[in-house]
């Protein structure tokens, strides 16, 4: 993804456009007949894998710059970052053994380890396996220029998913070489470090960047470390041939303090969650990839795109459970043991028909990974000897696989309106290999697989009212099939076998929206949307350390997202993203009452920022305010977790003397000291939901970077 560079004009919208939108609230200030320099420039994205302006999308898709991913923040976690996104739940957890709970339009938002029902890259890059199961973490935030966030139905046409796509895109490098580094302090003995160098070398372009991460967290037994490299290189082969290499690891221990029940997070809300020392839960993960993405231009209506990425990852997670006969283990280490390899291939061309330009992508995706699995009882966080009785519950092999292909294009129907049409056949198959055929606990071999076949077809238009206003509507379908996590069990007996019986969810979307150019300073946008879905895939029981999920009859989200950007003179700029969801169970099931809400779901969340720069003294600041609507934490909405409003506030300074480059910054997170639930944990069987986030804390960064 790009910014456009070159000055874009507009003329300011009409006075009865304006005041139709309610945007303009003096009229009379906008009555100058001169044109004016527009200070937003549009935004070059690769949403439908061609570049476009996302102005010109039948898409609702945003995009998070560099100055907002990094300006201010500790950049470990995409929470940090897509806070500011309308349509996407990203919350925090200050867990460091805990991905961030990353939803989009509801979708994910049951998700108990990584990010579920997202899709998410790094420059093309899957993060996400065949089952639907994405781990964001492998990347280094500081080594990323942009993210771009699609929602809605499109999002389908990258595979097994229904709620949307993330892409993360690594810094290029610069055309001189620099060194640089940072440090970060800040409250709980928080620390960062960041060294990193870019450049060209003999028409190489690298870059390399390394970091370390060390707090002792908020709440007790929250401690963690992780350490990360990024190691980008782009080889111009020749005009027409480009070969961009990237290589992600990180190292990573933390504990994980667990929930806590609504009255100890009221009245000990920095206390670990029972069992939690004394099991001493924590995590050890590991994780290397290389990827290889091959661009290659035939001429300038045909190109040839070609990634292919391999992997590892090791994960051993030490759990809590309550001790029962025969057992009597009060804890359970859980090891994965994964690699992964995968390809994409693709064709683009582009051209005109009976004088009407079109753009067209033709490809075909491979992804498997293979999981080396074992549960192994433990007893005050120390595992069992194996062999000996009741050590081992769990060992078994879990490969998923996905084969797809998928053609995506665009024809421009007439010069106002764009048709936009894709359709992708996705096959994903899960195998389970099990090797605990015999022993104390053993229930005999229970090996088996399933296979998901779907097509997913999505088609919208846009009509481009006027240079400022375009005007957009879609309709698509979406799959999402179960994960490992979620067909691990079919009951919480100790006899119990996979569950792949369990079905895939299918979804139907419709969304309609508007993005508006509403002055030259301010572009706004708008989307609503309606998604029904059918066997949605939901948690019918947990408990001794186990999930089991089934499939419900019918649910339904209805939504708006809408947010307006706008920059003023003297260096003042201002943000607002309003997200309103409705996401509910349409019929009842169970215990399940028709009309609950969805779990883990904010009916209504805002956020909003002004920020102003004063050039002379390479001063930056900015007050940010956010607000997330009460949330339910199970399916029977018996509990929830109550609203909450926090203001955050970031200042700093940037100094330039001869090739030198200096930053400091400071971050006053929770500025009045609110005591709120920051995440849950959805359907928790011993009615631990609550994870409380810090009160006031601060972060001090400083950085210098040489150019040479």
């Amino acid at each position: 993804m790009i910014s456009n560079n070159k000055t874009v004009q507009f003329k300011l919208l009409p006075m009865a456009v304006a005041s139709a939108l309610g945007m303009v609230p003096a009229l009379d200030a906008y009555a100058e007949e001169d044109e004016k320099t527009l200070h937003i420039a549009p935004i070059v994205v690769t949403g439908t894998r061609t570049l476009q302006n996302s102005f010109d999308l039948p898409i609702a898709i945003d995009v998070v710059k560099q100055e907002d991913i990094q300006n201010g923040q500790l950049q470990m976690t995409l929470s940090e970052s897509l806070i500011r996104v309308p349509g996407i739940t990203a919350q925090n957890r200050n867990n460091q053994a805990q991905d961030p709970q990353i939803s989009t339009r509801g979708f994910g938002s049951r998700s108990a380890f990584g990010v579920r029902g997202v899709r998410v890259y790094v420059d093309g890059i899957p993060l996400t396996m065949p089952d639907g199961q994405g781990q964001p973490g492998v990347v280094d935030l500081s080594a990323i220029r942009s993210i771009e966030v699609m929602r809605g139905p499109f999002s389908a046409l990258y595979g097994n998913s229904s709620g949307g796509v993330i892409q993360m895109f690594t810094e290029n490098a610069p055309k001189t070489p620099e060194v640089g580094g940072t440090v970060m302090f800040g409250s709980y003995d928080t620390k960062r470090q960041v060294l990193n160098a870019a450049g060209n070398l003999d028409g190489v372009e690298y870059l390399l960047n390394v970091s370390n991460f060390e707090t002792n967290g908020y709440r007790e037994h929250n401690a963690g470390q992780k350490e990360q490299a990024t190691a980008k290189f782009k080889f111009n082969i020749s005009d027409d041939t480009k070969l961009t290499t990237l290589v992600n690891w990180f190292d990573q221990t933390a504990q994980d303090p667990l929930g806590l029940t609504k009255e100890v997070a009221r009245s000990n809300p920095e206390s670990a969650g029972v069992g939690a020392v004394l099991s001493d839960t924590r995590v050890y993960r590991s994780h290397t990839q290389a990827g290889f993405n091959l661009d290659h231009r035939f001429n300038e209506n045909n190109s040839v795109n070609l990634i292919t990425y391999i992997g590892t990852r090791e994960n051993e997670q030490y759990l809590s459970l309550p001790p029962a006969a025969p057992v009597n283990a009060n804890g359970r280490a859980s090891e994965i043991s994964r690699e992964f390899w995968g390809t994409d291939l693709r064709w683009n061309n582009q051209g005109t028909i009976a004088n009407k330009s079109y753009s067209i992508s033709l490809g075909v995706n491979y992804g498997k990974s293979s999981d080396d699995r074992t549960d192994i009882n433990a007893d005050n966080g120390t595992k069992r000897v194996l062999g000996t009785p009741f050590s081992l519950n769990r060992q078994e092999d879990n490969i998923s696989t996905n084969f797809d292909r998928y053609i995506q294009g665009k024809l421009s129907a007439t010069d106002s309106v764009d048709i936009h049409a894709g359709l992708r056949r996705t096959k994903v198959k899960l195998t389970v290999n099990d090797k605990f055929t015999s022993g104390t606990s053993s229930n005999g071999d229970n090996s088996g697989s399933v296979t998901y076949n779907k097509t997913t077809p999505v088609i919208g238009a846009i009509w481009k009212v006027s240079p400022q206003v375009n005007l957009y509507a879609n309709y698509g379908k979406g799959f999402e099939t179960p994960t490992f996590v979620e067909a691990g069990f079919n009951s919480l007996l100790t006899n119990a076998t996979p569950n792949l019986s369990l079905k895939p969810s299918e979804s139907e979307n419709f969304e309609v929206g508007a993005k508006a150019f509403v002055t030259d300073n301010t572009l706004a946008n708008l989307t609503l949307y309606y998604v029904n879905t059918h066997d949605e895939i939901i948690t019918s029981a947990t408990g001794g350390g186990r999930s089991v999920f089934t499939n419900a009859n019918k649910t339904k989200r209805t939504g708006v997202e809408f947010s307006i950007d706008s920059k003023f003179e003297n260096n003042i700029s201002t943000y607002f993203a309003y997200t309103l969801l409705n996401a509910k169970f349409d019929s009842d099931f169970g215990a399940i009452t028709e009309g609950n809400r969805i779990p883990g779901t904010y009916r209504s969340q805002i956020y909003g920022e002004v920020a102003w720069k004063y050039e002379p003294l390479g001063f930056h600041t900015a007050l940010e305010g956010r607000h997330n609507s009460k949330v339910y934490v199970n399916d029977i909405n018996s509990e929830t977790a109550a609203s909450y409003t926090i203001f955050n506030i970031r200042a700093g300074f940037e100094q330039s003397l001869a090739n030198w480059n200096f930053k400091e910054y400071l971050r006053v997170e929770n500025m009045f000291d609110k005591e709120y639930i920051g995440s849950v944990r959805i359907n928790d069987g011993n009615l631990r939901f609550y994870e409380t986030a810090p009160d006031r804390n601060y972060l001090l960064g400083l950085s210098a970077a040489y150019k040479f």
